[in-house]
């Protein structure tokens, strides 16, 4: 059966070649870092000269350093220029008839890219290699986690906004990319690697070496580039402390690098016109030996769960979100995972906390108008509601039900913690994250990505400017283990005082290039980079210590480091740190002013990676073939996974030419269904369908309703529990164990006892001895339960655990209930 299409500007039957013909990718990871090297291979079948235009996502922490062109057997380094001069170089070349090519950050959104390869010659080729490093997450399983994406669905834009790039670029329906993917990939880890995991094909892992801390595996051939590509690599000591030291990669002022000349004028320019002391800090960013810190800050476990917080939870409800989670056949939707998490969130929240639930789409609306407590009463309303809730709210406003939020009063004693779950199709990035920087002091923000092609930029500036954390939510994830994860460090108390301190030999001086973490989370690592100025003595060591209070403590994390370090061929630290410090300009309060915008320059042209306010260009000047007249534009195809296998379709408003195009400023339309010839409009919409989307749609199969989702044994039974904590003893109960109510009233030990003592036993044998594997789903919830059973079951406990465990057949250790 053929796929359905997918939204934004779709190709239809078309018969235009495609120039980008195939992309190669060499990967290497040391440790916690990639340095990725990307080619792109070009070939124009045309009769005339085309100018291809590929935009493609790029996740928003890659610090891009190079960029090249290599034709008719000449290779071209680009120049790192400013934006506007980059443009006027690209536009002069392609009016000369030279041939150019010009690489830079959409203006939009930092995770999305544009290359432009421009007057490719017909029968010509061309290769274009961009390289990147970044920083790679570490997962709760201990997984180093490499993503190459390739799905950038159409963004949202508010009526107000210039149309996002990501909404006119060709989309084409899953499968039938036209250019394939090569990937290689090279681990290297000083503690061992024990295995590597892909959820696409790969080659078997082979070791490099008979201790096993390199390895390497591949993609299969033919692989299509329809589907991000996800590596997980487990090292053997994955959360270790560590700080890596780079020497410096220039001396006596000449960069072991050739600056290209364009930019090292620029760059010069721009230096002279700072004097004040953190500027000329700057001036030797590459000179100077650059640490790379990576905490992992350990305090003690709280005893007991606070009751305290306000608890507001917001939930994409636009069209997009009825798509599938993946790929995989009888995937849930989003929005049905997303009402399941919530159900478990709201089994989870403590008794007497605050809490409330916004839904948002093109419009937005609360289940409460203000925060309510949190009882049963309140509980049993609001899933009541979440089961009600679907996503026919068109598009994506996030920026309104934010403001709405930050507009109304706090709790007082009662810290707002703000949860915000979607598939992070927007287009007005910036002001989002703007919006949670300026209320940053009065709340802190989890943000949860959900599915493949959701804005890294959106999702991490949001959790960075609001002091929380960002989950994505991709391939085969459970979203509520994530999102019960990111509960719990909710429910953390607040780390305050964060400070760094140093022990360095004298004459050295560590000046901190990032900002120092100000949220600390139990297990979650804390990346710092500092500058290390001064003269390095053979074996010195140095050490730096993380400190910071939790409740009444003052808690320490230091580490031991050597700082005598080999030169290496590649600046990783040095990159990675320019980019933190861009970013951090970027996202600053003052990021319009002319003074950071001239010191987000000068980091950009002397550390050679780019920015928003830059962008590589290179022109063949030399060229054997120059092209007359204009050439033909040629938007490469991507894939989009608006619609999954098992999401409904979403189409736009059709034009006259083979292709659908966007109306107005939507990127996810409210949902239709399509059967036979006729296509109808399910659920609210701000967007309008004519009669021409009839012919277009007419050859494709009956869109079925999505396949019924089955609820696993362990959600039923949570969707079943009291807000105190306990279970009641009912039908539906009993049917969840598999024993009847007659049978488990029974063989209550203590008939004088409450009989929600008995079953609040049996359901966490049950949970035990049958969904241990999910426990980080339920251990929020199980501690209530516990707390609840000790206060009402007294000397009996015993007792009831021992029947529970006959009862279940199960052998549950008593220590569980704390005896």
């Amino acid at each position: 059966m053929p796929r359905p299409p997918c939204c934004g500007l779709i190709i239809v039957g078309s018969t235009q070649p495609v120039p980008l013909k195939g992309i190669s990718v060499d990967v290497q990871v040391k440790g916690f870092v990639s340095d990725v090297s990307a080619t792109l291979k070009y070939k124009n079948e045309e009769e005339k000269a085309v100018e291809a235009i590929f935009v493609f996502p790029m996740d928003e922490d890659s610090a891009v350093y190079s960029f090249e062109a290599t034709i008719e057997g000449k290779t071209i380094v680009a120049d790192l220029q400013e934006k506007k001069q980059a443009h006027k170089t690209y536009r002069k070349a392609i009016s000369q008839g030279q041939q150019a090519f010009l690489l830079e950050e959409d203006e939009s959104s930092a995770d999305v890219f544009s290359c432009n390869v421009g007057n490719l010659p017909p029968g010509q080729e061309a290769e274009v290699t961009l390289k990147y490093v970044r920083e790679l997450p570490v997962e709760a399983d201990g997984a180093v986690r490499f993503v190459l994406p390739a799905v950038l669905n159409p963004r949202y834009t508010p009526e107000e906004d210039p149309v996002s790039v990501t909404a006119t670029r060709p989309q084409v329906p899953i499968g039938d990319i036209p250019y394939s993917l090569s990937l290689r990939a090279h681990f290297q880890s000083a503690h061992g690697i024990a295995k590597i995991v892909s959820n696409c094909d790969i080659s078997p892992v082979e070791y490099t070496d008979p201790d096993k801390t390199t390895a390497k595996v591949s993609l299969a051939d033919g692989h299509k580039f329809q589907r991000d590509v996800e590596l997980l690599a487990y090292y053997n000591e994955p959360n270790k402390p560590s700080v890596t030291v780079e020497a410096a990669v220039v001396s006596s002022g000449a960069a072991t690098e050739p600056k290209p000349s364009a930019a090292k004028k620029l760059w010069k320019m721009v230096r002279q016109k700072f004097t004040s002391k953190p500027y000329r800090i700057l001036e030797s960013l590459m000179n100077e030996s650059v640490a790379m810190l990576n905490f992992y800050p350990n305090f003690p476990a709280a005893q007991e769960q606070s009751n305290c917080g306000e608890f507001i939870f917001v939930v994409d409800r636009s069209g997009s979100m009825e798509c599938a989670m993946n790929a995989e056949p009888n995937a849930p939707q989003r929005i049905h995972s997303a009402k399941e998490t919530l159900v478990l969130l709201l089994k989870s929240l403590p008794l007497g906390c605050y809490f409330n639930i916004f839904g948002f789409g093109s419009r937005f609306e609360s289940f409460f108008t203000e925060s309510k407590e949190y009882t049963q009463q309140s509980m049993e309303e609001a899933v009541k509601k979440v089961n009600e809730m679907k996503a026919n709210l068109g598009g994506t406003e996030i920026l309104a039900p934010l403001k709405k939020i930050y507009d109304t009063a706090g709790r007082p004693d009662h810290p707002r913690q703000l949860f915000l779950f979607t598939d992070g199709e927007v287009g007005n990035t910036k002001q989002v994250i703007d919006e949670v920087q300026k209320n940053a002091q009065n709340h802190r923000c989890f943000t949860f990505g959900i599915g493949e092609g959701a804005s890294t930029s959106l999702i991490k500036g949001m959790a960075k400017a609001g002091s929380g954390i960002c989950e994505f939510i991709s391939g085969k994830d459970r979203m509520q283990t994530k999102v019960l994860r990111a509960l719990k460090c909710s429910l953390q108390p607040t780390v305050k005082n964060v400070s760094l301190t140093w022990s360095l030999p004298p004459g050295m001086e560590a000046i901190v290039l990032s900002k120092v973490p100000t949220a600390i989370f139990q297990g979650q690592r804390s990346i710092v980079y500092a500058q290390l100025k001064g003269k390095v003595e053979t074996e010195a060591e140095g050490e730096v210590c993380l400190q910071y209070n939790f409740k009444d403590e003052l808690l320490k994390n230091s580490i031991r480091f050597p700082l005598k370090v080999e030169k290496v061929e590649r600046p990783t630290v040095h990159r990675l740190a320019a980019k933190t410090l861009i970013s951090d300009l970027e996202s600053g309060k003052d990021s319009e002013s002319e003074e950071v915008k001239k010191r987000i320059l000068e980091t950009s042209l002397q550390s050679g990676v780019i920015s928003s306010l830059t962008a590589f260009v290179a022109v063949n000047k030399d060229t054997k073939t120059v092209v007359e007249g204009p050439a033909v534009r040629r938007d490469i195809p991507a894939p989009s996974l608006m619609c999954g296998p098992s999401g409904r379709r979403s189409l736009h408003k059709m034009s006259n030419s083979a292709t659908f195009v966007p109306y107005g400023r939507m990127s996810a339309p409210a949902p239709m269904y399509l059967k036979g010839d006729a296509c109808f409009e399910i659920g609210e919409t701000d967007i309008l369908y004519d009669e021409d989307c009839y012919d277009a749609v007419s050859d494709l199969p009956e869109v079925l309703e999505p396949p019924e989702v089955l609820e696993l044994p362990f959600v039923r039974l949570i969707s079943l529990q009291n807000a105190d904590g306990s279970w009641n003893l009912t039908p539906g109960f009993s049917s969840v164990l598999g024993i009847s109510l007659q049978d488990i009233s029974s063989k209550n030990p203590d008939q004088n006892v409450d009989s929600s003592v008995w079953a609040t036993v049996l359901a966490l044998i049950w949970l035990h001895a049958s969904c241990l594997d999910q426990r980080e789903e339920w251990e929020l919830l199980e501690g209530k339960a516990l707390s609840w059973i000790k206060a009402k079951a007294g000397s009996s406990l015993d007792r009831f655990v021992g029947a529970g465990n006959e009862l279940l057949k199960s052998s549950v250790d008593p220590k569980v209930f704390g005896l």
